[in-house]
């Protein structure tokens, strides 16, 4: 087939990924030269440790590009895969972006032409998932997520996607902070849709290179960003000391009336107080919480902060 006269975008994040750059290299820039004219390939090096920039200067000092640009942003500091993926998208200017989470590779080169035809197909993101099971607790979260979203885009494990640049230009308009790109993205109003691909290392044999700490963040503010759950921890905490005051209230009729009477309004004051109290407090951090959140959607800027953009020039 002809290779496509559109020009696109690999954003790769980059993190002590010394040991896959070689294999992900191979991979993806095959795949680009065989279905594209024209490219470029950004690099997001979040704080590596190892060799992970050198092993990329090497590379390309073996393997020409013809021409095709090559970018390397240095992110200041470690600021996690969201922000530096933000950045990544940021500065590309292809008519189409492919987004790589991870270089883990467990998928045939040809299934970034699959993504690429399936949006043509009127699709303006289109991920790629893996048919193994995920961990259990990526599928423990993206169940809980799911069924309590308050929006119509259902979430789930993701390879890598590709992008228009009319979903980038939506996503843009929503607000300059994206705190989780994977929600956003299925619930921007444009078509969204999903390629399944047989693993080449098996089902459930890929391991996702990522943050635990950063992971376990991310979906807690996921769950206050994009659902209704804290509404719902409200409403019932509000209904749980509804049904505490009823009982005081029996308590304190069964008291006035019973045949034995302790100090006067001591036990029924003091316990309905400490857990009015709890209550109060727990709805105030329920409401602060959003407040903060809101306040951070609306007033912060993108949070990233960029040391510099090498160039590497054939």
């Amino acid at each position: 087939m002809p290779r496509e006269s559109k020009f696109v975008s690999a954003v790769m994040y980059l993190h002590n990924d010394e040991a896959r750059i070689e294999a992900f290299l191979s991979m993806v820039t095959k795949a680009l030269a065989e279905g594209f004219e024209k490219y470029e390939l950004i690099f997001v090096n979040d704080a590596s440790a190892d060799a992970s920039v050198a092993r990329l200067y090497e590379f390309f000092s073996e393997h020409q590009m013809d021409g095709q640009m090559v970018s390397i942003i240095q992110m200041s500091h470690f600021q996690g895969l969201e922000a530096a993926m933000n950045a990544g998208r940021d500065l590309a200017i292809g008519d189409f972006v492919y987004e790589f989470d991870d270089l883990c590779v467990d998928y045939e080169p040809g299934v970034l032409d699959v993504v690429y035809r399936r949006m043509l197909e009127g699709f303006d993101i289109v991920a790629a998932c893996s048919d193994g099971r995920p961990r259990l607790t990526s599928a423990l979260f993206y169940e809980l997520y799911n069924s309590v979203s308050h929006d119509g885009g259902k979430i789930g494990p993701e390879a890598f996607r590709i992008l228009s640049r009319r979903a980038i230009n939506r996503v843009k308009t929503l607000g300059s902070y994206i705190p989780y790109r994977k929600a956003v993205y299925r619930n921007c109003g444009l078509n969204a849709d999903t390629v399944i691909y047989r693993s080449t290392m098996g089902p459930g044999k890929k391991t996702v290179h990522t943050n635990q700490t950063e992971r376990a963040s991310l979906a807690v503010d996921s769950f206050i960003y994009f659902t209704d759950i804290l509404e719902k921890i409200s409403l019932w905490v509000s209904a749980l000391f509804l049904g505490i005051t009823i009982f005081m209230a029996g308590y304190i009729l069964y008291e006035y009336f019973g045949a034995d009477q302790p100090v006067e309004g001591w036990l029924s004051t003091m316990g309905f107080l400490s857990l009015g109290f709890m209550g109060v407090f727990m709805l105030l951090t329920i409401v602060l919480k959003y407040l903060s959140l809101l306040l951070n959607l609306i007033f912060k800027r993108q949070r990233y902060l960029i040391a510099g953009v090498e160039k590497i020039v054939h």
